[in-house]
């Protein structure tokens, strides 16, 4: 598998901005993306209807910059599309539509519903008896303000979906929080969890793979305000 550098990510992400500022919602999820596209996630372009690929579920879709910016370096759509993202005519819009884009599993809205949908993917291909695609989705700490993700955490730690990984990128936005770090969130109903710095890839890659296939797993992926 080709890898792709920090330098490319970032000519990419540019051509995306094209002279508009991005907030801290973007920018604090693209060292999550690059690590799971280029070091965890097994999908590629030609493997994006198999049954037995990973799938990633992008729940904080308004970050959707840099995903665009993965999706065109690992060759699932053409660089030339990322030049007219949120225009009028184009298939990018400020959230993913899997109806319009190859390589997205779902298409977002309102914050708060991607691990419900991955709680739901993880249950399907382990009623079809598939054991190897794991389910990644990524949520902003924000999210977990959320009742609905309260009772897909409390649903997927009681029944042991092993298969489930969530990523919760901090950078302490959220409202409400929970006491003892987004972490005991899920780690109170079951889960097992690893907190690391959201920038550092090595230890994103460690956290990402260290799932211990009995319990779902969440990674808080911990990042500076502003970052």
């Amino acid at each position: 598998m080709t890898t792709t550098t920090a330098t490319e990510l970032a000519a990419l992400l540019e051509r995306v901005r094209a002279g508009r500022e991005f907030g801290p919602n973007v920018y604090s999820t693209l060292d999550v993306l690059h690590v799971l596209y280029d070091r965890v996630l097994r999908i590629t372009p030609a493997t994006v209807a198999d049954p037995d690929r990973d799938r990633f579920l992008l729940s904080k879709g308004h970050a959707v910059a840099g995903y665009y910016a993965l999706l065109a370096a690992r060759g699932f759509v053409p660089v030339e599309w990322l030049d007219d993202q949120g225009g009028p005519a184009s298939r990018l819009g400020d959230h993913p539509d899997r109806t319009l884009v190859p390589g997205v599993e779902i298409g977002s809205g309102s914050l708060g519903h991607g691990l419900g949908l991955g709680v739901g993917t993880a249950l399907g291909l382990r009623a079809q008896g598939r054991s190897d695609p794991r389910v990644y989705v990524l949520l902003g700490d924000a999210e977990l303000d959320e009742g609905a993700n309260h009772e897909a955490i409390a649903y997927a730690g009681a029944t042991g979906l092993a298969n489930l990984t969530a990523i919760v990128v901090d950078n302490r936005s959220a409202t409400h929080g929970w006491p003892g770090g987004a972490a005991s969130r899920f780690t109170v109903n079951g889960w097992t969890a690893a907190t690391v710095d959201g920038h550092d890839h090595d230890a994103l890659h460690a956290a990402l793979t260290g799932h211990d296939h009995h319990r779902p797993h969440v990674v808080v992926a911990a990042v500076t305000d502003g970052e």
